[in-house]
């Protein structure tokens, strides 16, 4: 059985459970708070930073891009035509660079600020960097997402999913980011119909509902964030 050392709202841990429900493959989630440094964790992965999968007969796996090379090496040839980094390598150059542009270029603009100072900093002691929220940041990230709705806008309407006319893990991972931030309300989904048309069409898929079914403690989740019909 595959485990995975996560945060429940951590967009990068979202996107490896998204990968791996989609592969049909069982998993056990351990939550990990990486802020806290505990030892055990940090043998596994010394950058501190979750996801972590770990599996018989190999090393812990860190970070979700090394997870998904994984999964593709691992599983995706059992997919054959679903494979989710897809057949055709233009294809796969297309997928890696949306999920680079996601999982790097999103998360520092967006899903990264507003999940920390959000989220995070009220679990955190002040040693570990908790307190108030940077409201600047937060505001940053705002604005920020804008521009990556009509991204993603554009992408859809030219294609069928982002990186080509079927499923990839480039969509995986825009849904794991944009799913983190939906829950605190963050992202304006009035201003691209497009792009929340598309979202509406992965957060419908059996793999999005342990997701949708996840609450914060003193946290509320936005109205429309288990609406299928948002």
């Amino acid at each position: 059985m595959l485990t995975l050392f996560h945060h429940p709202f951590c967009p990068h841990s979202r996107f490896i459970r998204l990968a791996v429900a989609e592969h049909g493959v069982e998993l056990r989630l351990v939550e990990e708070r990486p802020w806290a440094r505990r030892e055990e964790f940090l043998v596994m992965n010394p950058a501190a930073t979750t996801p972590v999968l770990v599996t018989d007969g190999a090393p812990a796996i860190p970070g979700a891009s090394v997870i998904c090379e994984f999964l593709d090496e691992t599983l995706g040839p059992e997919m054959r035509e679903r494979r989710l980094l897809a057949q055709d390598v233009n294809h796969r150059i297309e997928v890696r660079r949306l999920l680079a542009w996601f999982n790097d270029k999103f998360f520092e603009e967006v899903s990264s600020p507003l999940v920390t100072e959000r989220i995070y900093k009220r679990f955190m002691s002040s040693n570990d960097g908790g307190g108030s929220p940077n409201m600047e940041l937060i505001r940053a990230a705002k604005a920020n997402v804008r521009y990556h709705l009509q991204y993603i806008g554009w992408l859809v309407g030219t294609r069928n999913f982002l990186a080509g006319e079927r499923l990839t893990y480039a969509d995986l991972a825009a849904a794991a980011h944009l799913s983190a931030i939906d829950y605190l309300g963050d992202v304006p989904w009035s201003e691209d119909e497009t792009a929340k048309a598309w979202y509406a069409r992965i957060k419908s898929r059996p793999s999005f509902r342990p997701l949708l079914a996840e609450w914060l403690a003193g946290v509320p989740a936005a109205p429309n964030y288990v609406d299928l019909d948002f």
